[in-house]
Order: C-alpha cells, then structure tokens, then sequence
C-alpha cells in the first residue's frame, strides 16, 4: 500500500527540507503551520484541511515546548496538540520526535496512532553525526585556539559522545571523555582517548580549553563549575534541562553556550533526510510503500 499524501505540522527548518525531500520522492505534501516562510509547497489554512485525507502526519522534533501546543516557530498562531489529536483517524499515523509520555498515552486513550521517531536507534544513531559536527563548529567560533592540541572534555558516552569523540581525536585534541559505567571507560580507553570516572571528574577540569556535555541531567554543579579557568568554553549539547547549573556558570563567569537543536541549525537537510528515513521504515514496518 502506497503513502497517498502527507502533512508536515510545524517545526524547524528541518522540517521544511523534509517536504521538499518527500516532494522530490514524488509524495504529495501538505504543509501547516509556516505561514511566516514563503514556500513553494502547498501550505493549508485550516489545521482540519491539513490533516484530512493525509496518511501520514508528520510533527516537530522536539513535540512540544509547553506540552500544551506543537513546537512552530514559524507559525503566526498556536497548535493545540489536543486539537490535532481530536482530528486524527484512526488510520492515520502522527509521527513527531520526543513526544512526552503523557501524550503517548492520550493517543492510546483516543485510539490515535502515534509514533516518536526520535526514540528509534536508527534515528538517534544518524542523528549523533550533525550534533557533533555542529558541536565542533561551535567550538571553533568560540575558542580562541585550535581544538587540535587542545585539552577538550566529553560528558557522556552514549551516541553522541561516541560520534564526538571520534570527529575530536580525529583532528588532533588532547581528548578526555568522561563516563560512570565500568565498560564505557574500558571502550574509551581502547580508543586512545583519556578515561575519567565521575567521581574523578573534579582533578581535571582546571586543565581544560573545552567542554561538551551530552548528559541531560545536572553534572557541573557550582562546585565542579569553580574548579574551571576563566577563559573555559563549555558547549551544552544534551536535551533540556542539559547538565550544566546555568545561574552558577553566569555567577561564576564561565561561559557557556547553548548549542541544543544543533542538526536543525547546522545541516537542516541531513537532518531532514535522517528522520525521512526514519519515517519511511515506520511506515514500512505498518504496511505501507513509500513509492520512490
């Protein structure tokens, strides 16, 4: 069974490359939710007409920022998630990225079949590559040195501190990479890199040129944060609430810059291209052909 049509609700411009990459794949593809961009794609003035007669609907990454209206920062109005969900079928399949659970379980409530792509490894494991690339970029603009040669400190080992990790050693950083599991320090070893267990974190962060922190709970506290030198950039990639005590850094005069939503900004079209896949394996694993 082919995709018919599908909707984009809202989101960044990784969602306005993903309508011209589902155009060219020869879908037909309506847009809500942009009426402050002048796009060359069909854009629906009723949230109702968008919707209707589409297989899939498609949100932002991330869902929500007040867990009450759909991320659309291109959007003049508001979208109710609640709205959206009262005008789904119960053939039809939203999928977004980062749907709080709570919504999840509305949808299941209502009979409405939503999907979080940002939760699929294949997902995640793409989309490590322009977090990190874009990380790096920002370091770059923001150091007044070479990463190569520099002390630079990654927290966290998941999948974007393993995609950095490798993209820092690769052009010559001095690398230390922090982890609390026993088998992730013995993998960092292997790769060359430095190991620092938490709990040794606090000996070496006076050394450092540049830190970047994929974990997304509070790690540098005021009292790891006093052990930095002045001239220390500390580059916050992790999903909110990140893992950096904001108030204290700007109490103490470290300076951090907040680098989330990196792919959406750096390279909005691998970004695209990632959840495109993503979405049509979804699809594929439901029964439906992409038709490409």
């Amino acid at each position: 069974m082919d995709i018919k049509r599908i909707s984009i609700l809202g989101g960044d411009m990784r969602n306005v490359e993903l309508a011209n990459l589902l155009k060219e794949d020869g879908h037909e593809v309506v847009l809500y939710g942009f009426d402050k961009l002048d796009l060359f794609i069909n854009q629906s003035e009723k949230l109702h007409e968008a919707i209707m007669g589409s297989d899939v609907i498609i949100g932002p990454l991330p869902f929500s920022e007040d867990y009450e209206h759909f991320n659309t920062p291109f959007f003049s109005g508001k979208m109710r998630i609640d709205e959206v969900l009262a005008i789904l079928s119960k053939n039809q399949i939203l999928a977004a990225g980062k749907i709080p659970k709570g919504f999840m379980d509305l949808g299941d409530s209502m009979g409405v079949n939503i999907v979080d792509y940002f939760a699929r490894e294949e997902m995640q494991a793409l989309n490590a590559i322009p977090t990190a690339e874009g990380a790096i970029q920002v370091a770059m603009e923001e150091m007044r040195t070479t990463i190569h040669g520099s002390n630079c400190l990654v927290l966290g080992y998941g999948r974007i501190g393993k995609s950095l990790s490798r993209m820092l050693y690769g052009i010559g950083a001095n690398l230390f990479v922090e982890a609390r599991d026993y088998a992730d320090l013995a993998w960092i070893k292997n790769n060359n890199y430095k190991p620092i267990h938490l709990k040794e974190l606090k000996y070496y962060l006076s050394n450092m040129d540049v830190v970047f922190n994929t974990i997304p709970h509070k790690i540098l506290d005021e009292e790891l944060l006093e052990k930095f030198k002045k001239n220390t950039v500390i580059i916050e990639i992790a999903s909110k609430p990140g893992g950096v005590d904001l108030e204290a850094a700007k109490d103490i005069g470290v300076k951090v810059i907040n680098a989330q939503g990196l792919p959406g900004k750096v390279a909005p079209v691998t970004a695209a291209n990632v959840i495109k896949q993503t979405v049509y394996n979804i699809m594929e694993e439901v029964g439906y052909s992409n038709g490409s």
